[in-house]
């Protein structure tokens, strides 16, 4: 354990650092280029990437490194830990001047998340868990919601996908809102602010390997709509879809969820 918390310890830097980088950057003016598929990266995206693949890899040279914004290497899976990060996941929030969006970072050991930290800049806000040492928010203890109803539960999703009139099982009324990072999402949802996040399309491991840690060590439940279990660092470092909750809403979601087929990836 005693690793997990020295890793931690060196994440949580690293994203602090980061987050100030990235408050500089958007001061300074920010360059701006769309993907192959259309996202936008910023200058900043790169400035962070750069600054916490040198920190990191430094500090631990035999850990391997995924990132949405470094080249994949398949080398990465030959290593038991890695580093799992996004630069600025929100990076449209970002360009905006919008709060929510984060910079999250795991510690990936034998396939499943070991620690985690969620920092939320604008916010002023670093979730943070280690495996078995329980979720806390700006060091404070966190612990998911007890809502045990979905009715009038509140979630974060498409609303008009949750609403819309194909699902064999209809969902109760429910209050939606959005919020651009999915790792902010499934950290919320691990301090109890909303009872779950919803999303039915495939999610990149740097996306949701911190939040699926912080959120389970918050005692909430992580998994694809199927309720089938992630692993990390695969060949693909995708999971298929995500249900993010409180633990008696999880099997209430994935009941209604199931029928619909997990998306190719």
């Amino acid at each position: 354990m005693t690793d997990y918390v020295a890793d931690l310890d060196l994440i949580r830097s690293a994203a602090l650092a980061a987050g100030e980088l990235a408050m500089g950057e958007r001061e300074r003016g920010l360059k701006i280029w769309s993907k192959s598929g259309g996202s936008p990266v910023t200058s900043a995206d790169l400035a962070v990437d750069k600054l916490l693949s040198s920190t990191l890899l430094k500090a631990r040279p035999d850990y391997g490194w995924l990132s949405e914004e470094t080249v994949d290497n398949a080398e990465r899976l030959s290593r038991r830990r890695l580093f799992v990060v996004d630069p600025i996941d929100g990076t449209v929030a970002y360009m905006k001047g919008k709060p929510w969006w984060c910079i999250p970072i795991a510690v990936v050991e034998d396939g499943r998340p070991v620690a985690a930290v969620i920092h939320a800049p604008a916010l002023n806000e670093t979730f943070a868990a280690t495996l078995g040492g329980g979720a806390t928010l700006n060091d404070r203890p966190i612990t998911a919601s007890d809502t045990t109803d979905l009715d009038d539960a509140s979630v974060l999703a498409d609303a008009r996908l949750m609403e819309a009139p194909h699902w064999p099982e209809p969902w109760p009324a429910m209050r939606f809102e959005k919020r651009n990072a999915i790792a902010y999402r499934m950290a919320l949802v691990a301090a109890g602010a909303f009872d779950a996040a919803i999303a039915l399309t495939p999610k990149w491991d740097w996306d949701v390997c911190a939040g699926a840690l912080i959120a389970e060590e918050a005692g909430g439940k992580v998994s694809d709509h199927h309720g089938g279990a992630w692993r990390f660092n695969q060949a693909d470092p995708r999971q298929s879809s995500l249900i993010c909750s409180a633990p008696a809403l999880h099997p209430l979601i994935v009941r209604r969820t199931t029928p619909i087929p997990l998306a190719p990836r």
